[in-house]
Parts: C-alpha cells; sequence; structure tokens
C-alpha cells in the first residue's frame, strides 16, 4: 500500500518538515557527485553497528562513532530509497509537527532516529554494513501518527491482484500494516542471521518509539476520533 495524502489539515506551515526534506535531497545529490568516491563516503559518514558496538568497549574513538548516528539519517542509497522516505516525511510529517510545535518536533525526529540507531545496532552489533537512511526516524513520525490520528482517513493506493484501487482507509490500518511487515520482516532476518538490505530493526524501534513518545509528551488522541477530511553495500533505513 502506498500513502498518497491524509485529510488531517494542519493550523502552522511545517517549516521543520519542508526543511528536512531539503537537507535529505541536498545530502544525497552530494552523495551522487561523490562518483567512484561514494562507497569510502558512506563507510566514514554511515552508521556502521560494529564500529559503534566497539566504540562504546573503548576499543574505537567514540564521538565520530556517535556523530554517525546523526549524519547516517540524512543518507541515502539511492533514488528509490530516497523518494520513498521523504515521500512519507511528506504526508505525516506535517501533522505531527503541527500537534508537537517545531522546537520539539525537530528533537523528536532526531531522537527517533537515534533510538532506532541505537535497537539496530542491538540487533546486529557485529554488522560491518554502513547503514544509511531516515527511515527510522520517520517510523517515529509514522508512529506518532497512529497514535494520535488513528481514524483519520489516508488516501491509499492499494494494489489488488493484478489492479491498482484508490482507498480511502484508516490511518491506524495503513500503519499498522506498515508495522507489521516490519516485525514479521525483523523477526525473519533475525532468524537467518542476516545482516544486509533492510535495518528492519532501525523501523521498529522508531516506530515504537513514536507511540510512546506520543502517549506520553503528546496528549491522547480526541474523543470522538479526527477530523475527517539480499547482501548489499550498505543497509537502507
Amino acid at each position: 500500500m502506498i500513502p498518497l495524502r491524509d485529510e488531517n489539515p494542519t493550523h502552522t506551515t511545517p517549516v521543520v518538515t519542508r526543511a528536512l526534506i531539503a537537507i535529505n535531497v541536498l545530502a544525497f545529490l552530494y552523495e551522487v557527485s561523490m562518483g567512484s568516491y561514494l562507497g569510502y563516503f558512506v563507510r566514514g559518514w554511515g552508521l556502521i553497528p560494529e564500529r559503534l558496538s566497539l566504540a562504546f568497549t573503548g576499543a574505537e574513538p567514540l564521538p565520530p562513532a556517535l556523530l554517525t548516528v546523526l549524519t547516517s539519517m540524512f543518507l541515502h542509497g539511492g533514488w528509490v530509497h530516497l523518494i520513498g522516505n521523504m515521500w512519507y516525511l511528506w504526508v505525516f510529517g506535517d501533522n505531527i509537527e503541527d500537534r508537537l510545535g517545531h522546537v520539539r518536533f525537530l528533537g523528536f525526529y532526531l531522537v527517533a532516529g537515534t533510538v532506532s540507531a541505537a535497537l539496530h545496532t542491538l540487533a546486529n552489533p557485529g554488522s560491518p554494513i554502513p547503514t544509511v537512511g531516515a527511515s527510522g526516524a520517520i517510523a517515529g513520525v509514522l508512529g506518532a501518527y497512529a497514535f494520535a490520528f488513528p481514524r483519520t482517513r489516508v488516501i491509499t493506493l492499494v494494489p489488488i491482484f493484478f489492479f491498482l484501487q484508490i482507498m480511502a482507509l484508516p490511518a491506524l490500518l495503513v500503519l499498522g500494516l506498515w508495522f507489521v511487515v516490519q516485525i514479521f520482516s525483523g523477526s525473519l532476518a533475525l532468524g537467518t542471521g542476516a545482516t544486509g538490505g533492510v535495518a528492519w530493526w532501525a523501523h521498529i524501534g522508531g516506530f515504537a518509539f513514536g507511540v510512546l513518545f506520543m502517549a506520553i509528551f503528546g496528549g491522547a488522541p480526541p474523543v470522538g476520533g479526527e477530523p475527517q477530511g539480499a547482501s548489499r553495500a550498505w543497509v537502507e533505513e
């Protein structure tokens, strides 16, 4: 399922959401400009679980390893990876920014990305594969949205056999199914020992953090509902 838009108007301009999208796009354009040096660049600025694990034991310098937790959130493995992440941020980020406020939303986004990186590292402590992508932080946004606006209708492109159907579905259904896929895929990855491809546990950690954060700090959903209206060179979050 691909969410196209939601029927959930905002009262403020989502300046932080737009700024995050712009920074991610500019960072990716810089990646493209690296040419043959891109692999070295990703290894330097992507999150490597093995390096982070060693840093906490004192075997590697801690500050550079911690910095990659932040920088990896703004790098992507390709155009499809970038567009998919930014599309989800565009559809769902504005309402969470509207609910939390600009400054708190930015802090929430960065902490969600940090939590997702921590869970990915715990699930793959010895992985030497760089992890890049904003999906962990965006998963936090999705979790927050699912909690805050569960009944808001999301206009969604749904594949039914060989046909595509546009449907208005509750946000909790759309985002809940997304989360179930992450849990299922993450469990399979642990069972097979896979470390490449997609950082499923980063998604799971980010989503769970988003739900928890919104439950504690974002206020409960309004009564009656909301207004209707394979191995790779890096792991993608």
